[in-house]
Formats: C-alpha cells, structure tokens, sequence
C-alpha cells in the first residue's frame, strides 16, 4: 500500500524523474510535472497530495507565487521548495508564507527523504484534525457558532432570518469575531447551500492581483498572464461570494464591484465579452464604513448597496459569559490533536480570561488555548500555561503611573502585544522596530516567554 501521494514539479527532466525515483522507492505515489500550470492543474485532480516539491525557478510561474496558492487553496498540503541559487532572503519568505522547508539542490538524497517523511508526517496529521474539527461540528451551520450570551444570539436571530433570503449582507465588527463563520453559516442556510461558498480576503492582495482574482483574466492581458484564469465571480456562480474586509478595496475596484452587483455581469481583464453570473455577495468589515464614506474612502452607492441588511458582530469582551463555552470546545480540539487528556481549565485559570480585554476576540482566545494544552504536562489547564500579557495584566498599567522611560516604554510594548493578539511581527511593524530589536526587549524587559 502506497505511503502517500506526492507531486514533483521541476521543468529539469533528469533532475525531476531521478527525484520522483528516489521518493517512489520509499513507497509514495509520485506524480510529476515540469511547469506550474500543469502541476496546479493535477493538484486540482488529485485532491489527496500530501506535499509538493517544487523548483523555485520555473519556466511559466515563479515557485515561490505557486507556494501562496497552493497553502491558499490546499491548505493541508505541505510544500518543499527546490532552488539551486538558496539566499537567505528567498529562504525566509518561502518560510513565512508556509513552506515545509527550502533546501539547496544538490543536497545528499538522504537529507532530501528525511525532509519527505517529516513533511508527509505533518500533511497527514493536518488532514486529521481537518476531519476531526469536520467530526465536531454538527450538521446545521448556525450549531457551530457558540455561545449563549444576549449579543451573539441577537446577531444568531438576524442571521438566521436573513439567511433564507437572496439579500446582501454586510457583516460589521471587530477582526477576530467570527465573521467568516456567520458568512459560511448564512450560506449553509440558504437555498444556495449546495452551490459554492467562495471567500476572498481584500486586504491580501494589492489591487492589481486583486482585481484578476476576483473578476478573472485572459491569457496575455498583462505580465505573467500565461494562462486564461476564472475570476471568484465565476468560480462563485450560483453560489455565495465572501468579501471580507471590503473597507480595504481600492476604489477602483469598488466601481467594478458595484456594476456587478446592479447589473450581475462583468468583464475578465484582457476580454472584451461580459460573462453574467448569479451571485450571492456576503461582506464583511472592521472598519466604520459610515465614516469611510464621509472620508471618501469609500463610495457612498456601494456602502448603500452592501449593506441592504447589516449584522453587528459582538466582540468577545461584549460577551465574557461565552467564554467557558468556547474554550471547552477548544479545549476539545487541541486535546484531541495532540492525544493529551485533559479535563478542563481550573478556575483560577478561567478567571485570567474573564479579566482580559481580548483584542483579538475569540480568534485570539482559540490561539490562547491552543498554546495552553501544548505547554501543559497536567489534566488541567492552569495560569501559568497564559501569555504574560493575561497571566499578569497589571504589567501592562498606563505610563503616567511610572517614572522612568523604561518603564513607559515595557508598557508600551505590553499594550501593543495586547492590541495585536500577541503576534510579535505586527507588533513590531506597529512599533516602528525591527522583530528582532522587539524580541531584545521583551527580554531586556523580562517579558519573554
């Protein structure tokens, strides 16, 4: 029986077939293909592949572009990237946009198999857990949003009513709320429930990709166009099309958006034909977009457009009494996945979380929890499992209540954690400081973990 399914992408012939070898003879089923186009095309068949080794010079697509789609739309799918001209540079963004690993070609075949296993080992548990949380979650879409507070069954109640309905829904709150849920879950109860739920994130791309994504493109209409490529309208039809975070689209683009939703046709860049399709729109946005529009940041007739049934998404500290809820299903999940048992939070440790603020809503309490049952050797989930920022919140009191800079400045840095859920890379981007120089002192400061 086979170990698995890997795909070899490499316009090299020699290279590629002595490679798709050497991982047969380790009992995988290796499919190759020498350009991206084609490789895109038998990940799309071959739905099961557990990883890709691709070389990062191609003749068609740039491999380090191919690893973004694949993590976007093969999300369980590992990628190792080949490259015979390795920088360090090159190796840290292929790491940070999800690559396995990026190693040098060349490298002994020994290396090359550990480096499979591993990766193959790692695709395999995703898929796991992708059918474990599957498992979990019962058959009726709104039964996954959790909680039993007033805020989030009042936006239930609304969701619900207009599921049912063809009418556009815009989604408000804050990031980390659920939106996409909601948007699944309004989809999931409508009569288009067995078309295609599509979502595309606006603030992801910059405005040209962004425009070819959503509405699609010819071959040769512009640079690096080297095949005809279906916009998310299309890929959309008859079904349910989720922009979130609409407030972050170039207005341009907002025109194009707007003809589409009066009219439900539009054009591919490149074409000179409407295609007509018939879609749902679900938006969703952190932002204000009353004030974007007094700003013109946005356009008045696609604000009113949009927002033909608006939902306000509550945020986590609006409704604290969800908490305990929330974090036994997470508790659950992580358990589960790292095959520890353990039997629930102590109260001392839910109490922690009661007194947080959770700028990061309910997205930052999964992560806060997903950390806790790694770190844990016990049953029981206690507060020195929490990030410093929740485990000791009165280090993050306001400045004028210190005296000295370095004490401004470690609550400065504490309250900047805080605002972004605990990602020291956007902390550091919001700081105006390198990564490293934030990492430096947060340990100056005795605040590293």
């Amino acid at each position: 029986m086979k170990q698995g399914k890997i795909l070899v992408i490499d316009d090299e012939n020699q290279l590629r077939k002595a490679l798709s070898r050497i991982i047969e003879l380790e009992g995988y089923e290796v499919f190759q293909s020498e350009n991206g186009v084609k490789g895109l095309k038998i990940l799309e068949k071959e739905k099961d592949i557990l990883l890709v080794v691709c070389d990062v010079r191609l003749p068609d697509l740039n491999g380090l572009h191919l690893l973004t789609t694949i993590k976007q739309n093969y999300p369980a799918t590992e990628v190792i990237l080949l490259t015979a001209y390795g920088t360090i540079h090159d190796g840290v963004f292929a790491m940070k946009q999800g690559a396995f690993d990026y190693i040098t070609k060349g490298d002994g075949d020994e290396q090359i198999i550990v480096t499979v296993e591993k990766a193959v080992e790692k695709a395999k548990l995703q898929q796991r857990i992708f059918e474990l949380e599957n498992k979990l979650e019962t058959r009726y879409s709104f039964d996954r949003i959790l909680g039993q507070s007033k805020a989030i069954l009042e936006a239930m109640e609304l969701a619900r009513k207009v599921a049912p309905m063809d009418s556009t829904v815009l989604l408000e709150g804050e990031t980390g709320t659920g939106k996409e849920l909601f948007a699944q879950s309004i989809h999931n109860e409508s009569p288009r429930r067995n078309k295609p739920f599509v979502a595309v994130n606006c603030s992801a791309f910059p405005k040209e990709l962004l425009e070819s994504e959503i509405f699609g493109h010819r071959k040769g209409s512009f640079t690096g166009a080297v095949y005809d490529k279906k916009g998310l309208f299309e890929e959309a039809n008859e079904g349910t099309l989720f922009l979130d975070e609409i407030g972050e689209m170039h207005p341009d683009l907002q025109a194009k958006l707007l003809r589409v939703l009066e009219e439900q046709t539009f054009t591919r860049i490149g074409d000179t034909r409407p295609t007509k399709v018939n879609v749902r729109i679900i938006a969703a946005t952190n932002r204000d977009l009353l004030k974007e529009v007094s700003q013109e940041n946005f356009r008045h007739d696609l604000y009113y457009r949009l927002s033909v049934f608006k939902i306000q998404i509550p945020a986590l500290r609006e409704r604290k009494d969800d908490i305990p809820l929330l974090v036994d299903y997470f508790v659950k999940i992580y358990a589960a996945k790292t095959k520890k048992k353990i039997t629930g939070p102590s109260a001392a440790f839910l109490q922690k979380l009661d007194a947080f603020d959770w700028p990061g809503n309910t997205r930052e309490l999964k992560n806060v929890i997903e950390r806790a049952v790694i770190l844990t050797d016990s049953s029981e989930l206690t507060p020195d499992l929490l990030p410093l920022e929740i485990r000791l919140p009165d280090a993050g009191v306001t400045p004028d209540q210190f005296g000295t800079l370095e004490s401004i400045e470690k609550a400065h840095i504490l309250r900047m954690l805080q605002h972004t859920g605990g990602n020291k890379t956007k902390a550091a981007e919001k700081l105006g400081i390198a990564v490293p120089t934030l990492y430096r002192k947060l340990e100056q400061y005795g605040l590293s973990d």
